[in-house]
């Protein structure tokens, strides 16, 4: 996972894609924000969809997506047609995260309308509901508070079918349990310890009963920031490089104490064993996000010798 809107250049999205594809990662993902989060300099972002386009084209293997797309920033028929053309352009490899959006400076400063959250998590609703009749009906209609489609002739379906995995991320509360019982293949919390996690999981599974769901239908995941090394100085030195970006992030020991609690941080033998007490929590997989765009090594040390040895 990258967070496209921290100045990552296309070549370094090119570098990253290849690696992971050659270390046998399942996907590479993108965030969907048009500001940095961050807030630097404000190095700027690419939009997601037309990049996971571009990957899609130069990669044969690697799922990609967005960890998620804010229902504001597309009407669903779009959102549907980028991802479709992700999917066909990949042979289908693509995976649709949505979401409800959070940002309000974001939206002002992009002229986005950002409406309260119930409304946008009542569009997100809607959007689910859309962007799911599209993909799986030949001719789909629908009227709702936020949208209306008159007999929409979606063409061309997605390669996968029945559809693209969609994912749904959040803290799992009542509203986001019932949503990913009813649309979502994929779960996905971003931080918490693994008692948090554990807890989100099992807010979504009672969801997933209550909808007569096979809980082996949704996968469970969780996202969180990595800073690994095989020795204390090496991790360290990556933590501070990152902490450096943030002029908010204070002394380096704030920050790692402040990125402890829910990150992976450490040597190879501790992130090992904080990322099997998630897997023991239910976490099924991991969405690692990646903040050093020039670091291939750290990429090929969690493959090497931290992920076979997480799970199973």
């Amino acid at each position: 996972m990258l967070e496209g809107q921290e100045g990552v250049t296309w070549s370094q999205w090119l570098a990253i894609a290849r690696t992971c594809e050659r270390l046998g990662f399942d996907a590479l993902l993108t965030s969907d924000h048009y500001l940095s989060v961050v807030n630097a300099e404000e190095p700027g972002s690419s939009d997601a969809w037309t990049l996971l386009g571009a990957l899609a084209a130069g990669t044969e293997r690697l799922r990609l997506g967005t960890m998620v797309s804010p229902v504001t920033f597309r009407l669903p028929a779009v959102l549907a047609k980028a991802s479709t053309t992700v999917d066909r352009i990949s042979g289908g490899r693509a995976q649709l995260g949505m979401g409800a959006g959070w940002w309000e400076l974001e939206h002002r400063s992009h002229g986005i309308p950002f409406p309260p959250t119930s409304e946008r998590f009542e569009m997100l609703e809607e959007q689910l509901e859309i962007v799911h009749g599209l993909w799986s009906e030949e001719v789909f209609s629908f009227e709702g508070r936020y949208y209306a489609l008159e007999e929409c002739r979606f063409l061309p379906k997605p390669v996968q079918r029945p559809h693209p995995p969609i994912v749904l991320g959040g803290k799992g509360g009542p509203r986001l349990a019932r949503l990913v019982a009813r649309w979502a293949d994929e779960f996905n919390r971003v931080g918490g310890t693994p008692d948090e996690l554990r807890a989100s999981i099992e807010r979504v599974t009672d969801a997933l009963d209550r909808q007569g769901r096979d809980r082996a239908s949704v996968a469970m995941s969780f996202m969180t920031w990595v800073f690994v090394g095989r020795t204390d100085d090496e991790w360290r030195h990556r933590a501070d490089r990152a902490r450096r970006t943030d002029p908010n992030a204070g002394s380096l020991e704030e920050y790692l104490a402040d990125i402890s609690r829910d990150c992976i941080v450490g040597t190879v033998e501790q992130a090992i064993d904080r990322m099997n007490e998630y897997a023991a929590a239910g976490v099924q997989r991991f969405v690692l996000n990646h903040e050093l765009f020039d670091d291939l090594e750290q990429i090929e040390l969690l493959a090497e010798e931290i992920m076979p040895k997480v799970g199973g």
